[in-house]
């Protein structure tokens, strides 16, 4: 009987074991389902936030504009590091509207849309517009700045820190919330990864690429300083070059605004959205690419909107203020 009994309590472990090992290989395999789920979500979520990302690394290249060479790169690491809290901040805030409000994600998800396309129409305008008065005291008050030993360029750089960290809070928080609508149907592990991983490859990545940016201009003068003649040349390319990179960074950024903002603002009128993709399923391959430019110009037109009424708002407010 013992031997019956210790022959049974052996099978019941062997059989123990066997279930673990299966449960192990399907826990497994779900696990890699998950990660592939959470790397094909981030994908997807990095091509959607293209269009801030291209604006994001013009817009804070431009902001370290005026800071002495040796600081450009604490600048942008200072700004970086505001950048992270940001993004503290941004991430469980819309993790917690997921849970208590996941109705307000759409909403959200089409005011970030129409931001991004003011933004782009609001640079157009900018650079085609007339010239306004702020502006070329802005201009002024930064070539004094760099010209008067006199100034506190201590004082100067932080007020620069702190409006490009302000600026990189409004695109971070696009960043988060064009995410936040991808990932809305996912579990909340999902979307913490998500929401994370894209947090963090967005600072690396922008950031990254904006400390490469502000120094091409030494390394191009580096390289012209070379005996090599080839060294020089390619130095002077570089001092042609960064220029030029810099304009079309923005130019870039500003077109993908109109197709990210676009695409949100289509996508999130059902009636509109279906009769695009109805129409650009009748053109073939050249389908998606007809969509993304209707998406583009419907950005171009709701920001176009926004900017002038933005304005007529200022000016009867600045109307209202004046004595009669």
């Amino acid at each position: 009987m013992a031997g019956t009994s210790l022959l049974a309590l052996i099978d019941d472990i062997a059989t123990l074991l066997d279930d673990v090992a299966v449960m192990t290989k399907v826990a497994a395999r779900k696990s890699a389902a998950v990660a592939d789920d959470v790397a094909a979500m981030t994908k997807l979520a990095t091509k959607k936030t293209a269009g801030v990302l291209g604006d994001d690394l013009a817009l804070n290249a431009q902001q370290v504009t005026g800071v002495k060479a040796e600081r450009e790169l604490p600048v942008v690491w200072a700004v970086a590091k505001g950048s992270l809290i940001n993004k503290a901040i941004l991430v469980p805030s819309a993790l917690l509207i997921s849970v208590i409000a996941p109705w307000a994600i759409t909403p959200l998800l089409m005011l970030g849309g129409l931001f991004l396309c003011y933004e782009g129409a609001e640079k157009l305008w900018h650079a085609f517009g007339p010239r306004k008065p702020e502006d070329t005291a802005h201009r002024e008050e930064l070539a004094h700045a760099l010209a008067d030993p006199d100034v506190d360029l201590v004082a100067f750089e932080k007020e620069k820190i702190k409006g490009a960290v302000r600026t990189d809070f409004i695109l971070s928080a696009e960043i988060i919330v064009i995410t936040l609508g991808t990932v809305a149907a996912a579990s909340m592990g999902e979307r913490v990864a998500v929401l994370v991983g894209i947090s963090l490859i967005m600072t690396a990545g922008v950031y990254g690429l904006v400390a490469g940016i502000v120094k091409l201009d030494d390394l191009g003068l580096h390289l012209n300083r070379q005996a090599a003649s080839w060294k020089q040349s390619l130095g002077r390319g570089i001092l042609v070059a960064a220029p030029w990179l810099m304009k079309t960074l923005s130019v870039l950024g500003t077109a993908a605004m109109f197709l990210v903002g676009g695409g949100i603002l289509v996508h999130g009128i059902p009636a509109l959205g279906h009769g695009i993709e109805a129409f650009a399923a009748t053109l073939g391959w050249i389908g998606s690419l007809a969509a993304s430019l209707a998406g583009g110009l419907a950005g171009l037109v709701a920001g176009a909107v926004l900017v002038m009424v933005a304005g007529l708002v200022k000016r009867l407010r600045g109307g209202g203020a004046k004595p009669v």
